[in-house]
């Protein structure tokens, strides 16, 4: 490797983590998901993100509909709007993972990873394992 390369190399590594911070960052805002027209709000919780069901298909038409699909009976009676399905994430890299995703459609919760692709599109992708995992694009609102 040339010293005019190490030497490039190491000028850019401090700026390295600001970057994938950046990067990690473009998560947040408004998603239209691939599914029932659904838009979820990805926000900053603490050192993680978080997001939350803001509307859908289902919910324009009914906005009172609950959690009815919930394991948790006791849980069963809480609105979907407003739902938090996405939780428990850490930065890594440009990405987001060791998180998780509620399904509401099934009442069930998936391993998952939120990769920022650019500005206006985003990976989010479910697993029960690896390697059976179902990965959405989800476009950006604002």
């Amino acid at each position: 490797m040339s010293l005019l390369l190490v030497g490039a190399l190491l000028a850019a590594a401090p700026m390295a983590p600001a970057a994938q911070a950046a990067n990690a960052d473009a998560a947040l805002g408004m998603w239209k998901t691939e599914t029932r027209g659904g838009v979820v709000e990805i926000q900053r919780c603490g050192a993680s993100i978080c997001g939350r069901i803001v509307t859908s298909e289902l919910l324009r038409t009914e906005p009172n509909l609950k959690d009815s699909k919930n394991p948790d009976a006791s849980l069963r009676n809480r609105p979907l709007k407003g739902l938090l399905i996405l939780s428990g994430f850490k930065a890594d890299g440009n990405a987001w993972s060791g998180g998780t995703i509620y399904k509401a459609d099934d009442g069930k919760t998936y391993k998952a990873t939120v990769t920022p692709i650019d500005a206006n599109t985003l990976k989010v992708r479910g697993c029960i394992f690896v390697p059976l995992c179902k990965t959405q694009t989800w476009t950006r609102v604002r």
